[in-house]
């Protein structure tokens, strides 16, 4: 009894939905922190509980409310009502978390709706959906934007999408029938906004991928196809991504593992070896990951790295490391650039033929960084999306005549220089063997 009375309860970090399908928001591990930390934090502001009430946000914190303000005046939505639907939604939003969220329900629904309304408001406000404040100074400074974007794409910052979707519907949703909103705007800026459904709003998709397509600069036709995609899309980071991945899902285990299905060598032994490195062009590719290989050649889309694309990428890592739901499109690619880059040398590969566009540094923090992504990342050869390139590559390169027939011209005909070099060589074995022949003429038969 005396060790009843002494006992505490144990301390609360895991939330109860920890590993379930509904927990999709996670604090990034610890091993993949150690890659980049500041890739993973937010640097102007925090959305969600997990860097909730740091005193660094304090400014965006007061435009939040700006913001949220600016919504409900233009729309006429009454603050409760937001309460009331987002306090609905108390329970899925605690699942959502890995966390536990020691936070009452009014913090965390009040939260939910500031953040929620902030993210809206400002698609909507960047879009054109309701006009923006005169001089706002998140627009007038050129350097907040794009941090923004970065924010709202990490991995610990993120709210359900659910929340954001019933939180749309509420503020721009009713818009589509209530014509007579003094706010509202004419019918002509309302029809250019213009979903492909019956309402006469964008859906928040639409929005959010316009949005952030101002950081990665896709095409349009691209992004056209998730602008109704709400269907299992657990928040922005997950949409974002889901806008990436390739027609072709994840292939399933093969009965029979085939002694070719392993890494690949890097990228200068695999050139060495006869392998053609091609930049698969846009036209003919959705996303970065739309790798192929045929007729010996490996086509492989550009890859721009800089400090928003790694950040948005490691954090495409690091949820799909965390989420046991989703496909490891981004863990394949991550492992397939780290065989490929094992050195400075071979990011100068690539970088000259145009695979890699480098904004990020030098050739060696590019090695440096695909190294480290690469390495600490849990990955399935079997279940990956690239395991036929794999396999097909390394087959490939397993057959002797080709490399043999590589390593020649590579040797030969490698350079100019060395083309010269083996041109001068093969012209003075033909006169040698000319003089050969005619002194062994004469001597045979020598002239009457």
């Amino acid at each position: 009894m005396e060790l009843e009375g002494r006992m505490k309860e144990p301390p609360k970090q895991l939330s109860q939905s920890a590993g379930r399908r509904s927990c999709c928001i996670f604090r990034v591990p610890q091993s993949l922190a150690e890659i980049n930390e500041k890739a993973y934090q937010p640097h102007t502001t925090s959305i969600g509980p997990y860097h909730h009430g740091n005193p660094k946000f304090n400014m965006i914190e007061e435009h939040k409310w700006r913001f949220l303000d600016d919504l409900l005046r233009f729309n006429g939505t009454h603050p409760l009502e937001l309460f009331k639907t987002v306090s609905r939604m108390e329970e899925s939003i605690r699942e959502s978390y890995s966390e536990y969220l020691n936070y009452d329900s009014y913090e965390l629904v009040e939260m939910m709706v500031v953040d929620g309304c902030f993210i809206i408001a400002l698609f909507c406000e960047v879009e054109g959906v309701i006009p923006p404040r005169q001089d706002d100074p998140l627009f007038k400074m050129t350097w907040v934007l794009p941090f923004l974007m970065r924010d709202l794409l990490l991995l610990e910052n993120q709210i359900p999408y659910s929340v954001l979707e019933a939180l749309y519907e509420l503020c721009i949703g009713k818009l589509s029938t209530n014509t007579n909103n003094p706010n509202s705007r004419n019918s002509s800026s309302s029809s250019n906004n213009q979903n492909d459904g019956n309402c006469n709003h964008p859906s928040l998709a639409r929005l959010a991928l316009s949005f952030f397509d101002k950081m990665a600069l896709r095409r349009p036709d691209v992004l056209k196809k998730y602008y109704d995609h709400k269907q299992g899309v657990k928040h922005l980071l997950d949409l974002f991504r889901d806008t990436y991945l390739p027609p072709t899902q994840e292939v399933t285990s093969r009965n029979c593992k085939s002694e070719y299905q392993q890494l690949i060598q890097c990228s200068r032994k695999l050139h060495l070896a006869g392998v053609k490195f091609k930049l698969r062009r846009s036209e003919s590719s959705d996303s970065f990951l739309d790798i192929k290989f045929k007729n010996g050649g490996l086509e492989i889309p550009k890859f721009t790295i800089d400090d928003l694309s790694s950040s948005l990428f490691l954090n495409f890592v690091a949820y799909e490391q965390c989420y046991s739901n989703c496909t490891k499109h981004m863990t394949s690619y991550a492992t397939f650039m780290g065989c490929l880059i094992s050195n400075p040398s071979d990011a100068g590969f690539l970088c000259d033929r145009k695979i890699v566009e480098n904004y990020f540094g030098t050739d060696d923090e590019v090695a440096r960084f695909f190294n480290k992504v690469g390495k600490d990342v849990v990955f399935d050869i079997d279940q990956s999306y690239l395991s036929e390139v794999f396999e097909d590559v390394n087959e490939y390169c397993q057959n002797d005549w080709k490399v043999g027939w590589a390593e020649f011209k590579h040797t030969y005909f490698g350079t100019r220089w060395s083309f010269i070099s083996a041109l001068a060589a093969v012209v003075l074995l033909v006169l040698t063997m000319i003089q050969s022949f005619f002194a062994a003429y004469a001597y045979f038969w020598p002239p009457k």
